[in-house]
């Protein structure tokens, strides 16, 4: 199956894997930017240092069964936030999740993540495809796909409805299409550097 390095670099961004000790830099970047998160990230409404500790000890049992890789985003020796590849979209798929602190937003940096976690994905075994998913009301969600050569392949509307308060409950699915046979650099990630 193998992992993802531990440290992922791309042009202005540095993805650590999160560790416990990364507590302190994850809460103050989430209730920074609370306002800027609840729109799109139900957990913001209910953030607190207890969920904190949860989410980063949830990640370590992630790693080690291979089920996810959540890194922080580092920009200037700053965490700005967080993001991920997940293997929740059956075999031979991963998708990609991030979040910004609001006070780094519209700099490419969220496209810059996703790139270091395209490249980092696209050499695990096996994995033909990524995938990114986000609700239709949150365009930047799709602008980072379409910078990155994912095609818009389906919207589908969620069964249990939208979870956060700005969301319409239709999930906007963009794909990216990997030889799993091959090293060539994905499309669109190079011109980015």
């Amino acid at each position: 199956m193998g992992q993802p390095a531990d440290v992922l670099r791309f042009d202005q961004v540095e993805l650590r894997r999160w560790r416990v000790d990364d507590i302190e830099a994850l809460h103050r970047a989430i209730t920074e930017s609370r306002d800027h998160l609840l729109p799109w990230m139900p957990f913001a409404a209910t953030h607190d240092r207890k969920q904190g500790e949860g989410f980063l000890s949830h990640c370590e049992e992630q790693w080690a069964s291979g089920e996810a890789y959540n890194y922080a985003i580092i920009s200037g020796g700053v965490v700005i936030g967080s993001c991920g590849l997940h293997r929740r979209i059956g075999p031979g798929g991963l998708d990609i999740g991030y979040w910004l602190h609001h006070a780094w937003t519209g700099r490419g940096l969220a496209t810059m993540a996703a790139a270091a976690l395209v490249q980092a994905g696209r050499e695990l075994a096996g994995i033909d495809r990524i995938e990114i998913h986000h609700d239709e009301a949150n365009p930047a969600g799709g602008a980072v796909a379409r910078r990155l050569a994912f095609s818009e392949v389906e919207r589908v509307r969620v069964p249990d409805g939208p979870e956060a308060p700005g969301e319409t409950g239709v999930l906007v699915v963009w794909r990216l299409q990997i030889r799993a046979d091959t090293n060539q650099r994905v499309h669109g990630i190079s011109e980015l550097t």
